[in-house]
C-alpha cells in the first residue's frame, strides 16, 4: 500500500499535468476496485450513491457514516481519493474545518465542500459565509503534512438557481479563499463551462459530466480548460437502472433476456481475486 503522502503527491500532479483526467465515483468497495483495475488514476466518493446503497436519500447519511465509507474506500486500493462530503455537515465554519481533519484522518487526499445549506428555503448560504465556511476549510488543509486537494462547490444550478454571474462571483471567493479545486455542478453548455475556466484560471477546474453536454469528449473538455471531470453518482445511476429494468421485466412480463447482458460471473469474481 502506498503511503497517504504518496498518494496525495500523486493527486496533486494529475492536478498540474497537461490536460483533463476523469476521476469516477464508486459507491461500495467492490466498486471502488472495479474502477481502479479499469486503469483510472484517482477515485472520489459520491454522497447519492453511498447514500443509496444504505437504502437512504441523498443527504441521508451524517459525518460519521460519510467518513467510514470513505475510510473504506480508501482501503480498496492505492489510488488517491477524493470524497464528496456535502456542505461540510455543519453551517459554521469550525465545523467544515472539522470535517476536513476527519477526512484527513480517514486517509482520504481531498474533500469538496459545497455552498448548500440542505434546507428547502434557504438552499444557498449567503457568499460571505460561505467565503468563510471555504476559508475554514483550507486553514484546515494547509496545517495537514500533505498536501490536501480541498475543493470548493457552488451548488446554485443545482438548485434552480441558473444564475452563472452569482456562481462565478462564488467561485472566484472561494478561489481567493485558498480552495484548491473549484467546482460549479450542472452546468450544461460550453460557454458556461469556457466562462468558470476563465473565472478562476489558473486553478483548475472540476466538471460533472452530464447528458446536457452532449457527445462531448474528454479531450474537449481538457481543450475548454477543464482539469478534472467526474462522474457523481451516475454511475451508480447506470447499475441501478439496468437492475430495475430487469426486475421490472421479469415481474411484469416473465422475461429473463436480461440475463444475455450480465457480465460474466468468471470476470466479476476475478477482479476480487
Amino acid at each position: 500500500m502506498t503511503s497517504q503522502a504518496d498518494r496525495a503527491a500523486a493527486f496533486k500532479a494529475l492536478h498540474d499535468a497537461p490536460g483533463a483526467f476523469v476521476i469516477p465515483n464508486p459507491w461500495d468497495v467492490g466498486t471502488a476496485k472495479m474502477l481502479a483495475l479499469a486503469g483510472y488514476q484517482a477515485l472520489a466518493t459520491t454522497s447519492a450513491g453511498m447514500a443509496w446503497a444504505l437504502g437512504r436519500p441523498d443527504g441521508g447519511v451524517g459525518r460519521d457514516g460519510a467518513l467510514a465509507h470513505a475510510r473504506a474506500i480508501v482501503g480498496a486500493s492505492d489510488l488517491p481519493v477524493s470524497a464528496d462530503l456535502e456542505n461540510g455537515f455543519g453551517d459554521a465554519p469550525a465545523e467544515c474545518a472539522e470535517t476536513v481533519r476527519g477526512a484527513a484522518a480517514a486517509g482520504l487526499v481531498g474533500c469538496s465542500i459545497e455552498d448548500a445549506t440542505g434546507r428547502a428555503g434557504e438552499p444557498i448560504y449567503p457568499l460571505e459565509l460561505a467565503a468563510a465556511r471555504v476559508q475554514a476549510a483550507v486553514a484546515a488543509a494547509r496545517a495537514l503534512p500533505f498536501p490536501f486537494m480541498l475543493t470548493a462547490r457552488a451548488e446554485n444550478f443545482l438548485h434552480g438557481r441558473t444564475d452563472l454571474e452569482d456562481t462565478l462571483r462564488r467561485l472566484r471567493a472561494f478561489a481567493a479563499a485558498g480552495a484548491d479545486v473549484l467546482y460549479a455542478p450542472g452546468l450544461s453548455t460550453r460557454e458556461q463551462i469556457a466562462a468558470v475556466v476563465q473565472a478562476v484560471a489558473p486553478k483548475p477546474v472540476n466538471l460533472l459530466a452530464s447528458p446536457a453536454l452532449g457527445a462531448i469528449t474528454v479531450a474537449e473538455l481538457g481543450a475548454l480548460g477543464v482539469k478534472r471531470i467526474s462522474l457523481g453518482g451516475a454511475l451508480a445511476r447506470v447499475a441501478y437502472g439496468a437492475a430495475l429494468r430487469a426486475a421490472r421485466d421479469l415481474a411484469a412480463n416473465g422475461r429473463f433476456g436480461f440475463l444475455q447482458e450480465t457480465v460474466s460471473f468468471a470476470e466479476i469474481n476475478g477482479m476480487f481475486t
